[in-house]
């Protein structure tokens, strides 16, 4: 039965929308992602911001990611844990994750990730990066979603969880509208891209994070 539902939604053939698993995230022909973006209707209402910090930081980052991105998961396993513990733990920095979808791959590892809802959300994430070279280089999409269950059960979700959302086609398609007008808004090209405060950065080391982070939280005590 569990194998059945792998194929299934392997090849996106499911009731209930969940075709949309089958369209390419970003196509190569940028015509063709316009005509997507165009023809899909999406509620962005219905997507959840996964955010870390405190509300009212004076700074905040929007981390654009995929989760098939090394560059992604290198910045996780390095950086990012300096960054939550001495800005988002300490209430400087508001931590926005926003996915980015190159890949129908990364789309279903956003599925699982989000499954867990809010609270479960970044711990889940923690696991994919941590994982990726993994499930990231199997050859089909029955096994990339096998072991991205996997990791979804190590978690805490049942097979009845991560059954309903990776077959949910109406929260991919709303993702995929969602991702589509996050990146064209900031302009979002490669990953990890981030947004502090307004500006636009490419990935860096913690070193010139944290300058820039320090910089940010200056300008804004000199505005107060």
């Amino acid at each position: 039965m569990k194998n059945a539902l792998l194929a299934t939604v392997a090849v996106a053939a499911v009731a209930g929308g969940a075709w949309f698993l089958s369209r390419p995230a970003v196509p190569a022909d940028p015509v063709l992602g316009a005509a997507l973006a165009q023809d899909a209707e999406y509620d962005a209402s219905q997507i959840i911001e996964m955010v870390k910090g405190a509300e009212d930081a004076p700074v905040e980052v929007i981390e654009y990611a995929s989760f098939t991105c090394p560059h992604c998961a290198n910045f996780h396993d390095n950086q990012y844990p300096q960054i939550e513990e001495n800005y988002i733990d300490t209430g400087k920095v508001r931590f926005v994750y926003r996915e980015v979808y190159f890949d129908r791959p990364g789309l279903w590892a956003s599925m699982v990730a989000r499954c867990g809802g809010e609270e479960r959300f970044f711990g889940i994430t923690d696991l994919i990066y941590e994982r990726q070279d993994e499930w990231a280089r199997r050859e089909s999409g029955e096994e990339i979603i096998s072991d991205l269950r996997r990791i979804g059960k190590v978690a805490g979700l049942t097979d009845e969880d991560l059954d309903a959302c990776l077959t949910d086609g109406e929260t991919a398609q709303n993702l995929y509208g969602w991702y589509l007008a996050n990146a064209e808004a900031d302009d979002v090209q490669g990953t990890p891209s981030f947004v502090i405060n307004g500006e636009k950065y490419s990935n860096m080391s913690y070193d010139d994070f944290a300058a820039i982070l320090d910089e940010k939280l200056a300008e804004a005590d000199a505005a107060e």
